[in-house]
């Protein structure tokens, strides 16, 4: 079973492409769809997004606070981790772990199909994406950086390029 979210994304970053895409989309979730360089699904991977992640670790440790969700609306600028990958406080410490994975977690998985796809492009969507894009950036470095494109409404733009509901067809 594929969401149509995820559908949607995958399609719509493929036909901005014309060549293999995944597409990393950071919210609740962190989902990855591949698209081959044909225009098919080919595969994806899902784990927890930031809210979640930092949501389990202050519920499932005695000793660790629940934090907010960090991310969401925040300006690359404004995550903490990037001013300071190493802070010492407790909730900052908690919010980079978070952010420099899901990082680290987008920077393996196109790594990986670059092995096999080496013309694949790094789509990042969601409400996480954007502001986790320059950690990936700097986990890829700066000769495969060019390849990482953030589009935070892949699938809306998707469905406004396939129009409205037109009357009196099957649905």
């Amino acid at each position: 079973w594929l969401g149509i979210d995820r559908a949607l994304g995958g399609w719509r970053a493929w036909q901005i492409a014309q060549a293999p895409v995944l597409v990393a989309d950071a919210g609740t979730a962190l989902s990855f769809t591949r698209v081959d360089g044909q225009g098919c699904f080919a595969g994806g991977r899902l784990l927890a997004g930031a809210g979640l992640q930092l949501q389990a670790l202050g519920q499932g440790t005695d000793q660790l606070p629940t934090l907010s969700p960090i991310l969401s609306g925040a300006g690359a600028a404004d995550l903490p981790c990037v001013q300071d990958p190493w802070p010492q406080a407790t909730g900052a410490a908690m919010q980079s772990g978070v952010a420099w994975g899901l990082a680290a977690a987008m920077a393996a998985a196109v790594q990986q199909v670059w092995q096999s796809e080496p013309a694949c492009q790094l789509f990042l969507t969601g409400g996480d994406g954007a502001p986790l894009a320059p950690l990936v950036k700097a986990l890829l470095g700066p000769a495969l950086a060019g390849r990482v494109t953030v589009a935070p409404d892949l699938a809306l733009e998707a469905l406004a390029l396939l129009g409205p509901p037109r009357p009196n067809q099957d649905r």
